[in-house]
């Protein structure tokens, strides 16, 4: 075999297994800063590279829609429940993933379970992304915190510091509104940041880097997609 239908032969395994979607799923694996020739400094959020995996196609014969189940979140095998196990099994996949999502597509095709997904090719440095995570949890928070409040004077005779203030209603309606800017939880939400610019890529190291911050906390897992509004 010449050295030219090797390199073909090696291209065409990478094909085959392989799949490129415009979703996956990362790890964040927090914050540094870059610099460009002139001096200036980037700051980035840094995307640890995980395998994102075509478990299950879904077809708009059985299912009534087109997507692919793409599994993340590898663990080890002594992990994962039998149910969880027969899955991963009969997609053909070596990686345990215990997490699954779902991206709709206009085609589908059975032959790409079992493949992992390639971003490059729809993640490529300077394309801009919406990076979707749930933010970090604050506990119970105050309207000042929760909600920027100013709050009353600090003088010792006032009776109104950092309370919320007055809520209530005359005579009609009678009753506090929906929606009311009042204490409670603060964070723990699934937030979506939109037209983050992807700075670079490195596969062989593992990693992505988005201009600016990203809603979670270390380690978690964010989904980042293509922008709809670019």
């Amino acid at each position: 075999m010449t050295e030219n239908s090797e390199n073909e032969k090696v291209a065409t395994e990478a094909k085959n297994t392989s799949f490129s979607l415009n979703t996956f799923y990362g790890k964040k694996a927090g914050m540094t800063r870059i610099f460009h020739e002139d001096g200036t400094h980037i700051p980035v959020t840094v995307i640890k590279l995980i395998p994102n995996v075509v478990t299950q196609t879904k077809s708009q014969e059985k299912e009534g829609y087109n997507a692919y189940q793409i599994g993340y979140g590898v663990k080890r095998e002594s992990l994962l429940n039998k149910p969880m196990k027969g899955h991963v099994k009969k997609s053909g996949s070596t990686e345990n993933v215990t997490k699954f999502y779902e991206v709709k597509s206009d085609e589908i095709d059975s032959a790409n379970v079992g493949k992992l997904l390639e971003i490059e090719e729809n993640f490529s440095k300077d394309t801009y992304v919406d990076v979707t995570s749930t933010s970090k949890g604050k506990g119970f928070q105050g309207v000042i915190k929760r909600h920027n409040f100013s709050g009353g004077p600090a003088a010792h005779g006032s009776k109104f510091h950092r309370t919320t203030g007055s809520i209530g209603m005359s005579a009609t309606p009678s009753r506090v509104h929906k929606n009311k800017k009042m204490p409670g939880q603060m964070g723990n939400k699934t937030k979506t940041v939109q037209n983050l610019m992807v700075v670079d890529v490195n596969k062989e190291e593992g990693y992505l880097l988005i201009k600016g911050s990203v809603p979670g906390h270390k380690n978690s897992f964010v989904k980042i997609q293509r922008a709809t509004k670019k």
